[in-house]
């Protein structure tokens, strides 16, 4: 008659599973693959379901929406440009992130040049100083800048002038806080490019800026394309400044989250026009990210091994 009991029976099948994940560990990789797979697709994508639901809910619905819509009320893309000029939100959101992303894209390419690619002393710390201003949190430069360009900082008599909700507001900031981590980036990228590929071109006649933007940024294209695409991707989601240097107002350079939150009044919560239009802007990045995506990986990885 067999004494085994229900925890020598649990303790031995957890025996035997410990040592097949030993000795054949191929199986406990593929459950641990799909399992943070999974994760990951759960968490990125059921926002984005839980956002449609609420779109495609009527408005008289929504205080009882589950997790299936219970109709499906497409007219909510309509009126998401009915209600409030959303496009043109849309559109200062776009031409910020162009904005921003060409500036930080010459800057950052001059200096990491520079860092990346000439010898000089306090070429490491000074490179660290400008690392260093990336740790540091944007409500920390706010009051500064706010009183500069609202024009109540005056310098030998002259008062700055007024740029609130225009685009000196906005530009400034925005590329000095990606400004760091793009200056690393391209300093990774321009610092692998073999000496002797640059001397041919001077040898050929071409001044070192010529040697930049004919042999460099080209051999370097995954780590400028990074730069840009994340770039572009952190404007075009930036809220912080905007809503603190303009009026909300389209025509004050609004961004594309205040267009988001204006479906919100007082009296009134169009949620379901909300959800519209953050499916809306989410969009032109899609679209960014699927076509630059093979650039944006071998960006990010092909800095990591230095042959």
């Amino acid at each position: 008659m067999s004494t085994s009991t229900p925890d020598t029976e649990d303790s031995g099948r957890i025996e035997r599973w410990v040592t097949r994940a030993i000795y054949r560990p191929e199986r406990l990789y593929r459950v641990l693959f799909y399992v943070a797979v999974f994760g990951f697709l759960f968490g990125t994508l059921f926002p984005f379901y839980w956002l449609f639901v609420i779109a495609v809910t009527p408005r008289e619905l929504l205080g009882t929406v589950g997790l299936t819509p219970q109709a499906f009320h497409w007219q909510s893309f309509v009126e998401v440009f009915e209600v409030v000029p959303f496009h043109m939100y849309v559109a200062n959101s776009i031409m910020l992130a162009f904005g921003t992303t060409a500036i930080v894209l010459v800057v950052a390419s001059l200096a990491g040049y520079v860092f990346g690619r000439l010898e000089f002393p306090g070429r490491r710390p000074l490179l660290l100083v400008v690392l260093a201003i990336s740790y540091f949190p944007p409500a920390a430069f706010f009051v500064p800048l706010y009183r500069l360009f609202a024009g109540n900082i005056s310098l030998f008599g002259i008062s700055s002038p007024n740029v609130l909700n225009t685009p000196a507001a906005l530009l400034p900031p925005f590329t000095a806080l990606f400004m760091p981590l793009a200056i690393f980036i391209l300093t990774t990228f321009y610092a692998q490019i073999p000496d002797g590929l640059e001397d041919a071109a001077r040898i050929e006649g071409t001044t070192r800026l010529g040697a930049l933007v004919r042999v460099i940024i080209p051999l370097s294209a995954p780590g400028v394309a990074t730069v840009a695409v994340l770039t572009f991707i952190y404007v075009y989601n930036e809220f912080f400044f905007s809503f603190l240097m303009t009026t909300g107002e389209y025509t004050d350079w609004s961004p594309l989250v205040y267009g988001i939150r204006n479906y919100q009044t007082q009296y009134t919560q169009l949620y379901n026009l909300m959800g519209a239009a953050s499916l809306i802007g989410v969009l032109p990045v899609a679209i960014l990210v699927a076509f630059a995506q093979e650039k944006i990986v071998s960006g990010l990885t092909a800095g990591a091994l230095k042959e």
